[in-house]
């Protein structure tokens, strides 16, 4: 079924709107759970949250696109679900991939204070437009769906150790092109 048809099935708000999500998105819905949490049951309850997090938004909203909307709650609600439960426990997969990302992302405080989000947001939307397709789709799988290293290799039909350098070069880059437009890193 297409975006549009069911978004205008929420609009409705009719029952069929969250299945046809689902069987829809249900699949990479559950791909980027499961690379934050690592726990069947735990992704499963993100989903469902994220569904009913839809289900409250439209309407209003008539997102454009679907897809990202979706998966941009589901991502959410999994990484506050991450935190909660690991306050205790080791390092998982969305810690890894945020500390491999810190050395070229600012800090927080430096954000508020000296550049508006938005702002840094398009200048790393620009980055991501100017790089190959091929290092454009690692890098989003990377620390957008924290895909593992192995899955990104298998999409993209690298070897492993390629990917691994390949990040770590984007992310050389992404420093240079932040510091030039003035970021604090």
């Amino acid at each position: 079924m297409e975006d549009e048809k069911i978004i205008e099935l929420f609009f409705d708000r009719s029952e069929y709107a969250i299945a046809e999500l689902s069987n829809k998105y249900g699949a990479v819905c559950r791909t980027v759970a499961m690379n934050v949490l690592n726990d069947p049951r735990d992704a499963e309850e993100c989903i469902n949250d994220a569904y009913l997090g839809v289900w409250n938004a439209i309407p209003p909203q008539r997102p454009d696109p679907l897809p990202a909307f979706v998966l941009r709650i589901v991502r959410n609600i999994a990484i506050n679900r991450y935190k909660h439960n690991s306050v205790r426990k080791r390092k998982g997969n969305y810690d890894l991939c945020v500390e491999e990302l810190e050395n070229c992302i600012p800090s927080r405080e430096t954000v508020e204070d000296a550049l508006d989000v938005s702002v840094l947001s398009g200048y790393i939307d620009e980055f991501l437009d100017s790089l190959e397709p091929v290092n454009r789709m690692i890098f989003v799988r990377r620390f957008w769906y924290m895909d593992a290293y192995e899955d990104i290799a298998k999409a993209s039909g690298l070897k492993e150790g390629a990917v691994r350098t390949r990040l770590s070069r984007i992310k050389t880059e992404l420093k240079k092109a932040l510091r030039k437009r003035g970021v604090t890193i």
